[in-house]
């Protein structure tokens, strides 16, 4: 326990001595582990948006302007019967002009001064929860539907879904590569600001080899000081993230929620920011082990 304290009255001393490449050395990390936090954060409500949408996943079938009461009821006898869909509306031309006012304000009175109402006929299929587990089968059943007389068009939510799952994976991926290469960047900032604290105390570290002190005492102070430098960071990038967080949200929750429909944004899970802040101890940790290392 003693040496722990040591250590540590040691390692915070340098740190006070050498404090404007501690500075920076500290600045790095924060601006390393914020990018991580805010990288998490956006990932976690991207995660929600696509689940959200996935789940209320539906798929709409646009009936052609000429299409008869006959091929209607083909359309409609063919979704109930395909027993992938847990709801089946029909909305005709006038319920889809109506249903563009109430989404669109602004552009409904141009709607309505049209000679012809431009909106189709359609039925929004809701999937069912085995519908979620069979894309396959529902890739089937839209593009048989398509092919029906008196069918305009089909659109499927999920498969442009899909395509959005893959451009977040992709992100995801970038977003790793970046924090990875700024990680490295932090430990060796550490390092060098930790060298600079070694070389400044070098009388002192020979004479303590001279009376011959335990290497663990020449060394620690040395990680200690870096574990410092980590935390420090750590606990800034944290700041930051709850002030960028509180931003957003006093901002733009409530576009947001109009635009993609995400109910309130996320931070980044307790436990995750318990981890960033141990990684950036972490970090500061084998920084100040490099230095610690080369001291014989």
């Amino acid at each position: 326990m003693r040496a722990v304290t040591y250590f540590f009255q040691e390692g915070f001393a340098s740190l006070v001595r050498s404090w404007r490449p501690a500075i920076v050395s500290i600045a790095t990390i924060a601006a390393g582990l914020f990018v991580l936090g805010f990288f998490l954060m956006v990932n976690t409500n991207l995660q929600r948006i696509v689940s959200g949408w996935t789940d209320a996943a539906e798929l709409a079938v646009y009936l052609r302007d000429d299409a008869t009461s006959d091929q209607t009821a083909t359309v409609k006898t063919m979704i109930d019967q395909s027993g992938l869909a847990s709801r089946v509306r029909y909305a005709s031309k006038d319920d889809a002009r109506r249903q563009f006012g109430e989404d669109f304000p602004d552009l409904a009175s141009a709607a309505g001064a049209l000679d012809r109402n431009p909106f189709p006929a359609s039925f929004e299929v809701r999937l069912n929860g085995d519908a979620q587990d069979a894309t396959p089968a529902v890739d089937r059943m839209a593009t048989a539907l398509a092919a029906m007389p008196g069918v305009a068009d089909v659109r499927y939510d999920r498969r442009w879904l899909e395509r959005l799952e893959a451009v977040v994976k992709g992100i995801r991926g970038v977003g790793l590569v970046l924090v990875l290469l700024l990680a490295c960047a932090s430990a060796l900032t550490v390092a060098s600001v930790v060298r600079l604290a070694a070389s400044a105390r070098h009388d002192e570290i020979e004479i303590m080899q001279l009376v011959g002190a335990p290497i663990s005492y020449i060394r620690g102070p040395l990680v200690v000081e870096g574990l410092l430098q980590g935390g420090l960071g750590a606990i800034l990038a944290a700041a930051c993230l709850l002030a960028v967080f509180a931003a957003v949200r006093a901002r733009y929750a409530g576009l947001l929620h109009d635009a993609v429909g995400l109910t309130g944004v996320t931070f980044v899970p307790v436990q995750l920011l318990t981890v960033l802040i141990a990684g950036g101890m972490v970090l500061g940790c084998i920084g100040g082990f490099i230095v610690a290392r080369t001291v014989r």
